[in-house]
């Protein structure tokens, strides 16, 4: 089990309310509401391994040097050779250190990339583990990791933690009228608002659909508008046309990278197990300090299961 971990501590964050606080005041609503998931979700979806994959830069340079909007709407300061600094609610920004420490006592293999998000150390996962794979996210930029032969699914969150849906490559025909491995060169001829992607104008979510479906993929789709013979609208041909700069660099943006560096799954210590120990002292002395009590018992009862 791969956590898209940001796009569940905000959704925690959202979902459980603030007043739910430590004794100085700091809301720790996401923590628990994190914590929360964690105790259910493997055992929902029979999970032995679990990382919580981590953005060690949520809007990495090499993008934003291919697209300069990537993202730029969520830029709360630029910060020269380093990781822009995202817009964060301050009461989710304090409880970022709380999660990884308290994952890290729980023994959550937390793993992040240099220059790269979360989404990529994901796409690598999925892309090479060995055992069957479920994505837990509410990011749709994910589905392109669906892949019904490696036994890759994404569980996804956007409709609520009680409301979860098991998406497939079936799953994704029915809603999009494409297949997951057609889904990057999909989103980058629609675009996405929220990822700062214009696509191509005058080209939606039903068109590229339709053209992906005739044409295969982006490279066909674009190999098809240079040929007078193809059959291809003059009109798209003119809206490919208008749009062949952001097309010869959007899909390197769009695409999660699938060949990084990382630890394998035994040296990240992805293996769920019980914690034990100083480790379990301490979580459950933080438990009672940070007012997270009914949610780490619920955690260390899940991990407990796992002897």
């Amino acid at each position: 089990m791969l956590l898209d971990t940001a796009s569940l501590y905000f959704r925690a964050f959202y979902g459980v309310p603030d007043t739910i606080r430590r004794a100085d005041g700091t809301p720790v609503n996401a923590v628990r509401g994190l914590l929360d998931m964690i105790a259910r979700l493997p055992a929902d979806y029979d999970a032995t391994h679990l990382v919580a994959c981590w953005d060690d830069d949520w809007r990495p340079q090499w993008r934003v040097d291919l697209i300069p909007g990537y993202k730029s709407h969520r830029v709360a300061e630029e910060v020269a050779g380093a990781p822009d600094v995202e817009v964060v609610p301050d009461a989710l920004e304090a409880q970022i250190p709380m999660i990884r420490r308290v994952l890290g006592l729980a023994g959550i293999a937390i793993v992040g990339a240099a220059g790269h998000e979360a989404d990529d150390v994901v796409g690598t996962y999925a892309s090479h583990a060995a055992l069957p794979v479920d994505v837990v996210t509410g990011d749709r930029d994910l589905f392109q990791v669906i892949d019904d032969a490696r036994e890759v699914r994404v569980i996804y969150t956007a409709r609520g933690m009680k409301n979860l849906e098991v998406l497939t490559d079936a799953a994704i025909v029915g809603k999009y009228r494409v297949l997951p491995g057609q889904y990057a060169d999909y989103a980058t001829l629609r675009g996405d608002t929220s990822d700062g992607l214009p696509g191509v104008a005058g080209i939606g979510e039903k068109t590229a659909a339709s053209l992906l479906g005739e044409y295969g993929t982006l490279d066909g789709l674009l190999a098809a508008a240079t040929d007078p013979g193809s059959g291809l609208s003059a009109s798209v041909r003119s809206k490919l046309a208008a749009a062949a700069g952001y097309l010869a660099v959007a899909p390197a943006v769009v695409k999660v990278v699938r060949d990084l560096e990382l630890p394998t799954l035994e040296q990240a210590g992805a293996q769920l197990h019980p914690v034990v120990g100083s480790a379990r002292a301490e979580l459950e002395r933080l438990a009672g300090e940070w007012n997270l009590g009914g949610s780490v018992r619920r955690l260390l009862e899940a991990l407990d299961l796992r002897r």
